[in-house]
């Protein structure tokens, strides 16, 4: 093993096991047995180490998501998702929350990563009719409430003591950007979907299909306007001068 790597397998270690989730960089030199120049000549400083350890922890996490198959329906999958993505964070606390501590001024690349994998699911879900907004903007809304959850079972355990909470969480944020009949498990009727599940699954066809008789400034204005149909508040849609109208 590298000395590189023994330094940064002994600080996931020590954030692992610390009561609070912090280290020192004397007690990662001691455990790992270099010097501190060895550590901040790899690191640069204690931010750069933590900020290496957090990358080592959204790799471990992210090994599951790579490796798992996708299925017929993307709407499970993204089901299943949430689920391991909350035990993720219940079997490393301490890693967890430093993973999504603000003191991490920059988001690791693997955060990107994990991101562009919900709104790939998302946008296949979207491609068979299934979501009510488009993937970018439901992507946000799951992404903020699946790691809200899992903060909070993880840094107050005490009051969140509810086995059935994540789960019910993800049902609502779920309500939200599905329609009814992919969140019962039910083959989706286009014919039958409201407008803005149709403007949805548009675009995402027409992100799929760059052949479609459009200009590329053409089929951005329509991927513009299909996405503002699809995540306009429910019951309204804007006219461009910003009154409303009837949805």
């Amino acid at each position: 093993m590298s000395t590189r790597a023994r330094i940064l397998e002994v600080a996931a270690e020590l954030v692992a096991k610390s009561p609070d989730g912090d280290i020192s960089t004397r007690a990662v030199c001691e455990a790992a047995q270099v010097g501190a120049p060895a550590l901040y000549r790899y690191f640069g400083d204690k931010e750069g180490l933590l900020s290496a350890v957090v990358d080592h922890g959204f790799d471990a996490y992210l090994a599951t998501k790579r490796e798992r198959s996708h299925t017929a329906d993307p709407v499970q999958d993204l089901r299943d998702g949430w689920d391991s993505h909350v035990e993720f964070a219940l079997r490393n606390p301490n890693l967890y929350r430093l993973m999504n501590s603000p003191a991490m001024r920059t988001p690791p690349s693997a955060a990107l990563e994990a991101h562009r994998i919900l709104t790939r699911d998302l946008e296949r879900a979207a491609a068979q009719g299934k979501l009510l907004i488009s993937p970018e903007l439901a992507a946000q809304m799951i992404m903020s409430a699946n790691v809200g959850v899992a903060l909070m079972l993880v840094a107050r355990p005490a009051t969140f003591n509810d086995s059935t909470m994540s789960r019910r969480v993800r049902d609502a944020v779920h309500a939200a950007v599905f329609v009814p009949e992919a969140r019962a498990g039910k083959p989706v009727d286009a014919g039958e979907a409201q407008v803005p599940s149709v403007a949805t699954r548009l675009s995402a066809l027409l992100r799929r299909s760059p052949d479609a008789g459009l200009s590329r400034a053409e089929a951005a204005l329509m991927t513009e306007w299909l996405d503002r149909v699809s995540n306009a508040p429910r019951g309204r849609i804007e006219g461009d001068d910003g009154s409303a109208r009837p949805g």
